[in-house]
């Protein structure tokens, strides 16, 4: 394991020197990432089902339905607290709403550690996190943290480079579909994302699990859209509008995500901190049904903010309430079908992260790319492709370049001189 990893890590520093982002990512749309991002939800899901499962294997009938209860009612917690700022009445001053909104989740967690010592459930048995108490490897084999990895045959060191790859291309596109969907239009950034330097800290990380010999972790949370929701907030912003020919200033209220980069420091801090023995007792108190909880508010917040679903909820809508469409857009079925294509494409992608075929996931969702492009403007009409699709990094659809595109053409026998305007990425801050 230790060189797939060290192997995985020089791919990701030699993607991020070639700037990889903008030679794949430009090629992404919303069809693809909606269906990364249904999945994810699906498999936060499956990941609390799993918890519950073990927990009722190791307790007995009265504390595995606490669990239960446990588990449920973190979830409800976290997704009451989050909401704090849109209570009306409005509750507390607005600076306790926006701290109960911004820490609904570890609010709800550290509630549903301490009760179960409370009264009477402090005399049922419970499930908590396996933790190490001391400061040594936690496999009792190993002395050392350090995996002696050059003694490693060098056939065995070539093999490596296969899944070595197959680790590249998911912690790489993991990475930037995950990137992209927490910095979408609706979280309104100013601020360019560092793509590649993302990368170069993930090939670290990745190398530095595998000199360790611990599992690799590719730490999504500071670009989750739990992370980037908790951030939201209103200002003004100024506009410039023409009324009668004279120019006027107004102030709209929008939402916009706060960016900085102190949450994600704390974030990583906070980790290195409980990764220490003493803390580590600490973590060790929580119930693994509080895991299970947390698991279904990520899904939950994930799901909660994917377009799919707003598409999803149009199927069961009367056909005589759904909203006006475009002039254009010829009716919904062509729209209900491109969402159901979505949500069964997701379902079967799931199933295969159950098979011994999981690792291979991310090449299915790489597939989509060319099958969006190159396909599905065979099967739905441009307009509905317009409407319900659009470019995931830059602004615009894959069918208004292809507009471009021939309108440049017919231009060029115009005149010669004429030039086709960049489609190209700008390049982000701090990439190579």
């Amino acid at each position: 394991m230790a060189w797939s990893l060290l192997h995985a890590a020089w791919m990701h520093f030699f993607l991020a020197a070639l700037n990889a982002h903008d030679w794949t990512m430009r090629h992404v749309t919303t069809f693809t990432t909606e269906i990364f991002s249904l999945l994810n939800s699906l498999i936060y899901f499956h990941k609390a089902v799993q918890e519950l499962q073990r927990a009722q294997d190791d307790l007995s009938l009265a504390a595995f339905l606490y669990a239960v209860i446990g588990a449920i009612g973190t979830t409800l917690v976290a997704i009451f607290l989050s909401t704090a700022e849109r209570w009306r009445p409005p509750l507390f001053h607005r600076y306790v709403r926006i701290g109960l909104a911004e820490y609904a989740a570890a609010i709800s967690i550290i509630i549903f550690i301490g009760m179960p010592h409370v009264g009477e459930l402090a005399t049922l048995e419970r499930s908590t996190l396996h933790v190490s108490t001391s400061f040594r490897p936690s496999d009792p084999e190993r002395e050392v943290f350090f995996v002696r990895f050059w003694q490693l045959p060098v056939g065995w060191v070539f093999a490596a480079l296969v899944p070595g790859f197959i680790i590249t291309v998911l912690f790489f596109f993991d990475h930037e579909v995950s990137s992209i969907i927490c910095t979408g239009d609706r979280y309104g950034t100013k601020k360019p994302g560092g793509f590649a330097w993302d990368i170069v800290l993930l090939g670290i990380t990745t190398g530095l699990c595998g000199v360790l010999g611990i599992p690799p972790a590719n730490g999504l949370l500071p670009q989750a859209p739990l992370h980037s929701e908790s951030l939201m907030h209103t200002e003004k912003e100024e506009i410039l509008i023409s009324v009668d020919g004279e120019d006027k200033v107004e102030f709209r209220d929008v939402r916009r995500v706060y960016e900085q980069r102190w949450s994600a420091f704390l974030h990583a801090g906070a980790i290195l901190v409980f990764v220490s023995p003493p803390f580590q007792r600490v973590l060790g108190l929580t119930p693994t049904s509080v895991l299970a909880g947390l698991f279904m508010f990520m899904g939950e917040q994930s799901l909660s903010v994917n377009p799919l679903l707003y598409r999803f909820s149009y199927l069961l809508t009367p056909s005589a309430d759904l909203p006006a469409l475009p002039e254009d857009v010829k009716g919904y079925r062509g729209i209900h079908m491109y969402t159901i294509v979505q949500i069964v494409v997701t379902v079967v992608i799931f199933i295969v992260t159950l098979t011994k075929a999981a690792p291979a996931f991310p090449v299915l969702i790489i597939i989509l790319v060319p099958i969006r492009l190159l396909l599905m403007n065979r099967l739905w009409s441009r307009e509905t492709l317009r409407f319900v699709d659009a470019w995931a990094c830059r602004k615009g659809t894959p069918e208004d370049d292809k507009d471009l595109l021939a309108g440049g053409a017919v231009n060029e026998k115009d005149s010669p001189n004429t030039t086709m305007p960049s489609m190209a990425l700008q390049t982000t801050d701090g990439q190579a």
